[in-house]
């Protein structure tokens, strides 16, 4: 087959539109098109009022040679890629049992691919089972009460059931793992639409039932989860030269597991993992990450915004944006992680903190879109020295967010207009705020740093430029967006191993590899891999 890609149609194109364009740009007559199929479609929006379809689409003609050699110069024509995923390892008899920590999407991708090799992992997760887990979250959101060991960040699924589900990035991925992600989801009930969407997501409610399915494939193959079980401590043999070999797990609940291969995916919010690690000397170093606030607009504004008078159509959906402005400070203002028709919800996981994220359901369907609206940060410049500082400047904020917000889990919120007067808000205008257990209004200026005030507020009307209604004065901006990736990286080598430590794989968000869902589940298969390669190895 050949791939032709950059396929341009209108809107509104006919349904037999596009065989005349695929035969117009191949030059062929009908005879000579044998079938085609979409491979991606997604929207140009560039230019307002002439909205264009974007096909990729999968050709089968009479003389595939014939037409290659033609377009042999064109890189939309080309031949038609192998996205089949081939196992790099199978399990022989007695081989020992891998070990995941984590139930994330690189921790479940990570244990599906061993338990697919054969290999019959065990998958360890401090939090509950994704429906216990979901009440859990419910009870924090609607009555303030927070479970540390169940909630948004810890359980299974990860921090990303808990959020718009998008299933998109920009790694670099030659070996199509990313159609081996978007296949097992499909497998296990997301809709078929996100092999060929551009941008596909998914959504919190299809999330749940789809890593109840995915645990059934993993048990059936001979996987084991254990669930409530947290990793306390790291058994260390250390050999006359100072080699460091793992060789077992201390639990939560008083055992011990011997290993001596584990994926370490924690996610990103494992904080006290993190320092435990670092306490038995696994090298770690400090990672730039973000800080900031959700973001909520009326979604009919983003709409009209980005696809004027289309805003509203059913092909095109609920409108994104992805805005950046580089400060006269020298900071990087930026969205982050935006949800569509979405709501801003309380992702904490420590008492007596608040931290905010943005969720949306696969309709996109609720009336504000959110985003992060943060501020970029670095080691070396923001928190030097010990590689955990970093940690610390995430709770310092969490702790004043959740004082200002009233010392109960309701967040601390202020209109966009008076944030950028320097006065705090005393109430909220016509956008009414989506955060649940509620929120305080109030002055965002003490939750944040005064070199990120100051560059949000240069920012503003610059996205204001950019987005019609983006720096109107009710716009509602919630505190604070923290979490918005690792603050640390657990270095590894080119085997995908820790620098010091031989046996342990980081990998993920939480290790500092990814960000993202789709990300996040290709490190994990690639580090299930290099655990695969090393046990077959040995």
């Amino acid at each position: 087959m050949i791939r032709v890609t950059e396929l341009k149609l209108p809107l509104h194109h006919a349904e037999d539109d596009l065989p005349a364009a695929i035969l117009a740009r191949l030059d062929l007559q009908p005879a000579e098109l044998i079938d085609f199929a979409v491979a991606r479609r997604g929207h140009d929006a560039r230019a307002r009022g002439r909205i264009a379809l974007v096909y990729a689409v999968d050709v089968t003609v009479r003389d595939e040679a014939a037409v290659l050699a033609a377009f042999a110069a064109d890189p939309n024509v080309r031949p038609t890629p192998d996205t089949s995923y081939y196992p790099v390892a199978t399990a022989t008899s007695g081989a020992p049992r891998p070990v995941v920590i984590g139930a994330g999407p690189c921790g479940l991708f990570a244990t599906l691919i061993l338990a697919q090799m054969g290999f019959r992992p065990i998958l360890l997760e401090r939090g509950k089972v994704v429906r216990e887990r979901t009440k859990d979250t419910w009870g924090l959101w609607r009555r303030g009460v927070l479970d540390p060991e169940s909630n948004v960040q810890y359980g299974e699924g990860g921090a990303g059931t808990f959020s718009d589900g998008k299933l998109y990035s920009r790694i670099k991925d030659p070996r199509h793992l990313n159609r081996k992600v978007l296949t097992e989801f499909v497998k296990a009930g997301a809709p078929p639409e996100i092999l060929t969407e551009a941008h596909p997501h998914i959504g919190t409610f299809r999330l749940v039932t789809m890593v109840e399915s995915m645990r059934a494939s993993i048990e059936a193959l001979g996987g084991e989860y254990r669930f409530s079980t947290r990793v306390d401590g790291i058994d260390v043999a250390v050999a006359a030269d100072g080699g460091r070999q793992l060789r077992g797990l201390h639990l939560s609940d008083g055992g011990y597991l011997e290993t001596s291969h584990v994926v370490f995916a924690v996610g990103h919010s494992a904080r006290d993992t993190f320092a435990m690690l670092h306490a038995a000397g696994v090298f770690v170093e400090p990672k730039p990450f973000s800080i900031g606030v959700r973001i909520e607009h009326p979604q009919s504004w983003i709409d009209r915004a980005r696809f004027g008078s289309e805003a509203g159509n059913r092909i095109l959906g609920a409108a994104e944006y992805h805005i950046s402005h580089h400060c006269s400070n020298g900071r990087t203002v930026y969205s982050f992680c935006m949800c569509p028709g979405g709501t801003v919800v309380a992702a904490t996981s420590e008492e007596g903190r608040v931290a905010t994220n943005g969720m949306s359901q696969y309709s996109r369907n609720e009336r504000n879109a959110n985003s992060g609206f943060v501020v970029a940060i670095d080691p070396a410049r923001d928190f030097p020295g010990d590689p955990l500082a970093g940690l610390a400047l995430q709770r310092h904020w969490e702790e004043r967010a959740f004082v200002a917000g009233g010392s109960n889990y309701k967040a601390p919120a202020q209109r966009l207009g008076d944030f950028m007067a320097g006065q705090p808000s005393t109430g909220l205008g016509d956008i009414v705020p989506s955060y649940r257990p509620g929120v305080t209004p109030t002055d965002l200026a003490l939750c944040l740093p005064d070199y990120a005030v100051a560059a949000m507020r240069e920012a503003i009307p610059v996205f204001g430029r950019q987005i019609a209604g983006y720096d109107h004065p009710d716009v509602v901006m919630t505190g604070v967006e923290t979490r918005t990736s690792s603050p640390v990286r657990f270095t590894r080598g080119k085997d995908f191993q820790s620098l010091n430590t031989a046996g342990l794989f980081p990998a993920g968000e939480g290790a500092g590899y990814a960000g993202g869902i789709l990300s996040a589940a290709v490190d994990g298969i690639k580090v299930a891999e290099a655990v695969a390669q090393s046990i077959v190895a040995a």
